[in-house]
Protein backbone atom coordinates (compact mmCIF):
# COMPACT_ATOMS: atom_id res chain seq x y z
CA UNK A 1 0.00 0.00 0.00
CA UNK A 2 1.37 3.26 -0.70
CA UNK A 3 0.32 6.07 2.25
CA UNK A 4 1.06 9.70 1.94
CA UNK A 5 1.41 11.93 4.75
CA UNK A 6 0.77 15.78 4.94
CA UNK A 7 1.60 17.14 8.11
CA UNK A 8 3.61 20.71 8.79
CA UNK A 9 4.37 18.97 12.53
CA UNK A 10 7.95 17.40 12.33
CA UNK A 11 7.26 15.46 15.31
CA UNK A 12 3.66 14.13 14.56
CA UNK A 13 4.60 13.78 10.63
CA UNK A 14 7.61 11.48 11.97
CA UNK A 15 5.11 9.82 14.66
CA UNK A 16 2.62 9.72 11.95
CA UNK A 17 4.70 7.87 9.40
CA UNK A 18 6.22 5.80 12.02
CA UNK A 19 2.90 4.42 12.90
CA UNK A 20 2.03 4.10 8.80
CA UNK A 21 4.92 2.58 7.70
CA UNK A 22 3.47 -1.11 9.06
CA UNK A 23 0.70 -0.63 6.39
CA UNK A 24 2.99 0.47 3.92
CA UNK A 25 5.12 2.88 2.20
CA UNK A 26 5.10 6.27 3.13
CA UNK A 27 5.67 9.68 1.94
CA UNK A 28 5.61 12.96 3.66
CA UNK A 29 4.69 16.55 2.93
CA UNK A 30 5.16 19.53 4.77
CA UNK A 31 2.14 21.61 3.51
CA UNK A 32 -0.80 21.72 1.81
CA UNK A 33 0.62 22.77 -1.82
CA UNK A 34 3.36 19.92 -1.78
CA UNK A 35 0.98 17.32 -0.53
CA UNK A 36 -1.17 18.09 -4.21
CA UNK A 37 1.93 17.93 -6.13
CA UNK A 38 3.23 14.66 -4.95
CA UNK A 39 -0.22 13.24 -4.99
CA UNK A 40 -0.17 14.56 -8.85
CA UNK A 41 2.96 13.21 -9.31
CA UNK A 42 2.14 9.82 -8.13
CA UNK A 43 -1.02 9.80 -10.06
CA UNK A 44 0.85 10.86 -13.15
CA UNK A 45 3.28 7.70 -12.56
CA UNK A 46 0.59 5.31 -12.61
CA UNK A 47 0.96 5.07 -9.01
CA UNK A 48 -1.44 6.46 -7.17
CA UNK A 49 -2.02 6.69 -3.17
CA UNK A 50 -4.29 4.42 -1.70
CA UNK A 51 -3.92 6.30 1.70
CA UNK A 52 -3.59 9.81 2.57
CA UNK A 53 -3.53 11.03 5.84
CA UNK A 54 -4.30 14.66 5.99
CA UNK A 55 -3.72 17.35 8.40
CA UNK A 56 -6.00 20.57 8.47
CA UNK A 57 -4.24 23.41 9.42
CA UNK A 58 -1.44 23.30 7.14
CA UNK A 59 0.80 26.06 5.52
CA UNK A 60 -0.19 27.12 1.44
CA UNK A 61 -2.92 25.21 1.29
CA UNK A 62 -5.13 23.64 4.39
CA UNK A 63 -6.57 20.13 4.25
CA UNK A 64 -9.85 21.24 3.27
CA UNK A 65 -8.32 22.58 0.08
CA UNK A 66 -6.24 19.70 -0.99
CA UNK A 67 -9.27 17.32 0.12
CA UNK A 68 -11.56 19.27 -2.68
CA UNK A 69 -8.40 19.32 -5.03
CA UNK A 70 -7.82 15.51 -4.86
CA UNK A 71 -11.66 14.43 -5.44
CA UNK A 72 -11.77 16.73 -8.40
CA UNK A 73 -9.05 15.44 -9.99
CA UNK A 74 -10.41 12.32 -9.48
CA UNK A 75 -13.86 13.09 -10.36
CA UNK A 76 -12.47 14.51 -13.45
CA UNK A 77 -10.84 10.63 -14.24
CA UNK A 78 -14.18 8.85 -13.55
CA UNK A 79 -13.18 7.30 -10.22
CA UNK A 80 -15.77 5.47 -8.52
CA UNK A 81 -15.66 5.95 -4.94
CA UNK A 82 -13.91 2.49 -4.43
CA UNK A 83 -11.68 3.44 -6.82
CA UNK A 84 -10.29 7.26 -5.32
CA UNK A 85 -7.46 7.01 -2.51
CA UNK A 86 -9.01 6.90 1.16
CA UNK A 87 -8.24 10.17 3.30
CA UNK A 88 -8.35 10.16 7.43
CA UNK A 89 -8.62 14.07 8.11
CA UNK A 90 -6.36 14.58 11.37
CA UNK A 91 -6.65 17.42 13.17
CA UNK A 92 -7.16 18.79 16.46
CA UNK A 93 -10.65 20.72 15.25
CA UNK A 94 -13.25 18.50 17.03
CA UNK A 95 -16.15 20.76 16.40
CA UNK A 96 -19.44 19.36 14.19
CA UNK A 97 -18.75 22.09 11.90
CA UNK A 98 -15.44 20.73 11.10
CA UNK A 99 -16.19 17.54 10.81
CA UNK A 100 -19.28 17.74 8.51
CA UNK A 101 -17.54 19.86 6.01
CA UNK A 102 -14.60 17.14 6.05
CA UNK A 103 -17.21 14.84 5.00
CA UNK A 104 -19.12 16.97 3.04
CA UNK A 105 -15.75 17.37 1.07
CA UNK A 106 -15.24 13.57 0.59
CA UNK A 107 -13.00 12.66 3.86
CA UNK A 108 -12.93 8.64 4.39
CA UNK A 109 -12.47 8.96 8.20
CA UNK A 110 -11.98 12.14 10.48
CA UNK A 111 -9.27 11.13 13.20
CA UNK A 112 -9.18 13.80 16.64
CA UNK A 113 -5.74 14.85 17.76
CA UNK A 114 -3.57 13.76 19.41
CA UNK A 115 -3.99 10.58 17.77
CA UNK A 116 -4.53 7.68 19.45
CA UNK A 117 -3.19 4.87 17.49
CA UNK A 118 -5.76 2.20 18.70
CA UNK A 119 -8.19 4.30 17.06
CA UNK A 120 -6.15 5.00 14.37
CA UNK A 121 -5.43 1.08 13.64
CA UNK A 122 -9.38 0.02 14.36
CA UNK A 123 -10.07 2.72 11.07
CA UNK A 124 -7.71 1.08 9.19
CA UNK A 125 -9.51 -2.17 9.58
CA UNK A 126 -13.16 -0.79 8.89
CA UNK A 127 -11.40 0.79 5.93
CA UNK A 128 -10.06 -3.11 4.94
CA UNK A 129 -6.60 -1.47 4.34
CA UNK A 130 -5.12 -3.27 7.60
Amino acid sequence: MKILIAEDDFASRKFIMNHMSKYGECDGTVDGQEAVEAYLMADEDDEPYDLICLDVMMPEMDGYQVLKTIREVEKQKGLSTKEQSKIIMMTALSAEKNVKMAFELGCTVYCAKPVDVNKLDAAMKKLGLK
